[in-house]
Order: structure tokens, then C-alpha cells, then sequence
């Protein structure tokens, strides 16, 4: 089952919207899986993972806050300098950055789920969001789910001390014909982080940028043996 609905204030600011799958009755430690998909997209896009997700885990996909066409939406708009290079704009991914750590902090209470079973997932811009929010606010969440993203630049001075990152959990997956996030970011987040104190779980697949069948099964895998 799922629904759609928009979070009350807290702390005088607004949640976002969100399609939400409850873990299975029964589950005694449930855990939280909380998904963001990429630019142009919505929250019923990797909401469509839900099935696959173990039972354990709610689920709940976040629609980003900024508008870019009819039932389209993006964490943070961005451009292409003539050089190749992408310049985002870092009001919209700081303030997106905060309403997603909101939005994480209400489900955590309203369901009772505490941080360390609480995992953020995101595919293109929003695996740019899950790595940034595990990366800056660690203690929000035990760990990130990361599919076919890179690492921003403009967050590597915010990222907290290592100390807090001990024992945090990371997925990093990408595809060897990625074309819109080609496989140097993956393999840029992979040598960047390996002197951080996370457990970091990285895969390459023969796709393009998509999630295919074997990407999905080994990441729900890794999920799998979080929660056991």
C-alpha cells in the first residue's frame, strides 16, 4: 500500500512530499529506506523499487522541491560551462540538502525508527543528495545508497569530522556506458572517500544510466545484509 502526503512543519520548516510502502506486520526492528530520484523525474519514479525492497524496511520516496516542468522536479538546478564542467546552484542543493534532513528526522520519530536503521537511497541527482547527506549529517542515518552519482565538489569542506562517519555504511553502483553520469564520477567517489572510516560496497555494471535487473537484486542484497 502506499500513500501520498506532506509532512507537517517541525522545527518551523516544511517536509516534503512523499509516497511511503510500510514494512511488513510483524517486523520487530523495522528499518527506513528513503528514496530520491533524479532531475525531471518524481516521487513515483524509484518508488517502483518498493517491491523489490525487503520486508523490513519502510519505504518512502521524497518528491524534490523544485520544479522544473508539469510533474517534474529536481533537488537543485544546474548548468554546463562551454569547458564540460557542471556548476550547480548551491542555494538549492543547501536548501534541499536541510529539507531532506528534516523530512529523514520526522519519519525517523513518527515511525520509530531510530538513525541507525535508517538508510538513504538515490539514483543520478538524488544519489548526489543520499552521498551529501550521509557525508554532512551522519548522525541522521546509518547508511547511503548510491546509483550512478558523483561527488559535489562544493560539499567536500562541509564534510563532517571522521570520527562521526566510523562505521557508516555506503553503496556505490555505476554503469560502464553511462553517458549522463559517466563512470569516472563512481570511480572518483570510490578514491576520494577511502581514507574516511565508512564500509563502502562498490560495483560497476555494463549499463547505461539505469538501473538494470542484476544492479537492482545486488543492491537490495547489500540491503539485505544490512538489516540482518
Amino acid at each position: 500500500m502506499s500513500e501520498t502526503s506532506l509532512q507537517p512543519n517541525a522545527n518551523g520548516r516544511q517536509q516534503l512530499s512523499f509516497l511511503k510502502r510500510d514494512a511488513a506486520p510483524g517486523s520487530t526492528q523495522p528499518w527506513l529506506l528513503v528514496l530520491m530520484h533524479g532531475v525531471g523525474s518524481n516521487e513515483a519514479d524509484l518508488f517502483g523499487l518498493a517491491a523489490h525492497v525487503p520486508a523490513q524496511f519502510h519505504v518512502v520516496s521524497l518528491r524534490a522541491p523544485n520544479v522544473v516542468g508539469h510533474g517534474a522536479y529536481a533537488w537543485f538546478q544546474f548548468g554546463v560551462t562551454p569547458q564540460g564542467q557542471r556548476v550547480i546552484n548551491q542555494a538549492q542543493e543547501a536548501a534541499s540538502r536541510q529539507l531532506v534532513a528534516d523530512t529523514i528526522a520526522a519519519l525517523s520519530q513518527q515511525l520509530g525508527v531510530p538513525p541507525e536503521r535508517v538508510v538513504l537511497g538515490g539514483f543520478s541527482q538524488g544519489g548526489i543528495m543520499a552521498l551529501s547527506l550521509l557525508l554532512t549529517q551522519p548522525q541522521l542515518l546509518q547508511g547511503a545508497m548510491v546509483l550512478h552519482s558523483r561527488l559535489l565538489a562544493e560539499v567536500l569542506p562541509q564534510i563532517a569530522p571522521a570520527g562521526q562517519l566510523q562505521g557508516k555504511q555506503l553503496w556505490v553502483s555505476a554503469g560502464t556506458r553511462d553517458q549522463v553520469l559517466p563512470l569516472a564520477h563512481a570511480q572518483a567517489i570510490r578514491d576520494q572517500l577511502q581514507t574516511l572510516p565508512l564500509t563502502l560496497r562498490y560495483a560497476e555494471f555494463p549499463n547505461a544510466h539505469e538501473i538494470t535487473p542484476d544492479e537492482l537484486a545486488q543492491a537490495m542484497q547489500w540491503l539485505k545484509e544490512l538489516a540482518a
